[in-house]
């Protein structure tokens, strides 16, 4: 393999490895400050123990974000040297503000948050948790609009080789990241309310802790029916929006390689891209312009018309992302997302009934579904960026021409195999340390009469 696609692949293993604990961190947070809130307007001591157990999970999952994600910028300069020399002027402002403001502001309260307790009063701990909650979710915000830019390029000119910003605004206000931002956090949401229930259910089932887990249960499964459905109603206009910035992505995710009006549907499809088409192809007619545009026709351009617009707009080359990446990942996401909403509803229908969570049917079923929102999660970033292929910066930078000149296939393969060894070392710690005090459960309730000091819980 050459340096692009090595550097290529190490860029994609410590993104995905670092994706597994960002959505829960953004979701998580909100969570936990719900809790909280309900505890300091109930004062029910219930809730209080709520909020620490989830709160030390938050924490485990937060920390092994942070330690993570640092290698991340570090890539941009060693491996894509000419990539940050092209859009530095733009791509560093939003992540400039990023860890000067959101992340300061996450840590900083994160901090005030955990040694608070028994410290502040109870409004001013529950201002801590919400700021951190805050702060998560702006951090999210910051990457996306640094994101978005090699999405669907605005606000810049090209001088002397580079891109500069000539409208910050404009960079702020793109219209593809007011799409991609609530999709990646309402995931987030999604991610966390699983990932509860799935944990309640782990207790609920054996008969422990049923006051602490059957309102986590309840509280969950509305958070994650809400948070759902939002993801699919997101997902839905992100997709149009991208039939209209990126439609070779859409293309590649239907394996569509003739344009159509009305466009159908794609049910399986076969591909061989070396021959531009699918072996078999079963489709239900007119059903993806009506995802496109809302009606029952409208053109969907297909594969081999965008490749050869494509040849005539910017030269020689080959344009066509993986398709059968593309075609599988949007499925996977797509799939696992309406099953996630009709778990998420059917546990709703159970807490709306208000019986007691031990005569669900299929309990746990939950358990299991934790691993749905990481897998619909992970295959929804390599749709994103692989469909994007071979653009870096799209219509303006390709892949190819971003990566450092000096680069040996060499130096990335050990620095490849070096992250993945320490990023798996780092995963098996966080899903250990996640699994014991997951297991553990909350710490013993507390006689009014017999304070403990508020240090000893974090131990």
């Amino acid at each position: 393999m050459n340096p692009v696609s090595l550097s290529q692949l190490q860029f994609a293993v410590t993104t995905v490895y670092h994706f597994f604990f960002v959505p829960l961190t953004l979701g998580l947070s909100v969570l936990v400050a719900i809790m909280e809130t309900l505890y300091v307007r109930t004062g029910s001591e219930v809730y209080k123990r709520m909020v620490k157990f989830w709160g030390k999970l938050f924490i485990i999952n937060f920390a092994m974000g942070v330690v993570t994600g640092i290698v991340q910028e570090f890539q941009f300069g060693m491996n894509w040297a000419d990539y940050s020399r092209f859009v530095g002027d733009i791509f560093g402002a939003p992540l400039a503000i990023e860890a000067l403001l959101a992340f300061f502001l996450e840590s900083t309260f994160l901090g005030i948050w955990i040694f608070g307790w028994e410290k502040l009063s109870k409004k001013a701990h529950l201002a801590a948790i919400w700021l951190v909650a805050i702060g998560s979710n702006l951090s999210a915000l910051w990457i996306l609009i640094a994101n978005s830019f090699m999405q669907s390029p605005v606000g810049f000119t090209v001088e002397n080789g580079r891109a500069v910003m000539n409208d910050f605004g404009a960079l702020v206000f793109n219209p593809y990241v007011w799409l991609q931002f609530p999709h990646t956090v309402l995931s987030g949401f999604t991610t966390a309310a699983f990932f509860v229930m799935g944990i309640s259910v782990y207790h609920l089932l054996r008969r422990k802790e049923e006051g602490v887990f059957s309102r986590s249960f309840r509280l969950a499964s509305i958070f994650g029916a809400v948070s759902i459905l939002l993801v699919i109603f997101v997902g839905h206009s992100q997709a149009q929006r991208m039939v209209q910035v990126q439609p070779m992505k859409m293309a590649a995710a239907e394996a569509l390689w003739e344009s159509a009006d009305p466009a159908p549907f794609s049910l399986f499809s076969a591909i061989d891209q070396a021959g531009g088409r699918n072996v078999v192809d079963i489709r239900i007619p007119r059903v993806l312009s009506l995802l496109s545009y809302n009606r029952l026709d409208g053109e969907v351009r297909g594969i081999l018309d965008l490749q050869a617009e494509y040849e005539a707009k910017y030269g020689p080359g080959y344009y066509v992302p993986s398709v059968f990446m593309a075609y599988w990942t949007f499925r996977v996401m797509v799939g696992a997302g309406f099953l996630m909403f009709f778990l998420a509803a059917y546990a709703l229908y159970w807490v709306m009934r208000k019986r007691p969570l031990g005569e669900v049917k299929f309990l746990g079923v939950f358990g299991l579904a934790m691993a749905l929102p990481y897998l619909a999660n992970t295959a929804g970033w390599l749709l994103t960026e692989m469909g994007r292929q071979p653009w870096v910066v799209y219509g303006y930078m390709k892949t190819a021409d971003a990566v450092s000149p000096t680069l040996t296939a060499g130096m990335v393969l050990t620095s490849l195999i070096g992250f993945t060894l320490v990023y798996a070392v780092l995963m098996a710690a966080d899903v250990y340390l996640l699994a014991k005090y997951a297991k553990a459960g909350p710490a013993p309730e507390v006689k009014k009469q017999h304070p403990v000091k508020e240090e000893a819980y974090w131990e």
